[in-house]
């Protein structure tokens, strides 16, 4: 059955093996301005925890830890593939991405409610 539910799975299916080829693969794309790669990482987790989140309903920080261990794995297994290099600033970047969608998501939610309450 097609579902909002199911839709946001398969995206976030499609955006994790998306997000694994761009981080494992040998980088072959420039940059065009000073820490895009920050910026990547930043904008990847935001958009993996929003589908996640949709996806699944999870409680907040069950998804914050799954994503940041996902995180960290990344960064891991870089820091042995010769083509790349493992880096604290991506991690660090990784989960301002997930505490931006979660700030927004609960800014977001907040507004609603006082608006509702008008």
């Amino acid at each position: 059955m097609i579902t909002y539910k199911n839709i946001f799975k398969l995206a976030l299916v499609v955006a994790v093996i998306v997000t694994s080829y761009l981080v494992f693969s040998k980088p072959s794309y420039p940059q065009t301005f000073a820490h895009m790669d920050k910026v990547g990482h930043l904008g990847s987790f935001f958009a993996l925890s929003y589908l996640a989140h949709y996806a699944f309903k999870p409680r907040w920080y069950f998804l914050c830890i799954s994503l940041a261990t996902y995180a960290v794995l990344i960064e891991l297994i870089q820091s042995r593939l010769p083509y790349r290099s493992a880096s604290a600033a991506d991690v660090i970047a990784d989960f301002f991405g997930i505490a931006l969608f979660y700030l927004l998501h609960f800014s977001i939610n907040k507004y609603r409610k006082l608006k509702a309450n008008r």
